[in-house]
């Protein structure tokens, strides 16, 4: 079973940076033949979830507009661990943030973890 445990989310100010991680548990990340994409999403109150950064089995990595050059993915495979290091928070990044793994074994979400940004 394939589960997904965030951290690093809380409150900061505006222009501050943030690290969230998310370990891997029941999936292998160097078993990269059964990764399809992994990567971070947001849900803020009133609004639907959308994708942060996402990198694919094929090297790609995408980020949204609204985040790119403050944002970056990145992974530790030796830990099984995701990353998303946010830089130059902004009071609109403030959203619960999830993390999710799209393998072989179906699409795997995290339970979130609350970023807050004060301005």
């Amino acid at each position: 079973q394939v589960q997904l445990v965030e951290s690093g989310g809380g409150l900061v100010q505006a222009g501050g940076s943030l690290r969230l991680s998310c370990v891997a548990s029941g999936i292998n990340f160097r078993r990269i033949f059964i990764i399809n994409a992994m990567g971070w999403y947001r849900q803020a109150p009133g609004k639907q979830r959308e994708l942060v950064a996402a990198a694919t089995s094929g090297g790609r990595t995408n980020y949204a507009d609204s985040v790119k050059g403050r944002f970056t993915l990145s992974r530790d495979n030796a830990k099984n661990t995701l990353y998303l290091q946010m830089n130059s928070l902004e009071p609109e990044d403030t959203a619960v943030y999830y993390c999710n793994v799209n393998s072989s074994y179906g699409s795997h979400w995290g339970q979130g973890t609350q970023v807050t940004v004060s301005s």
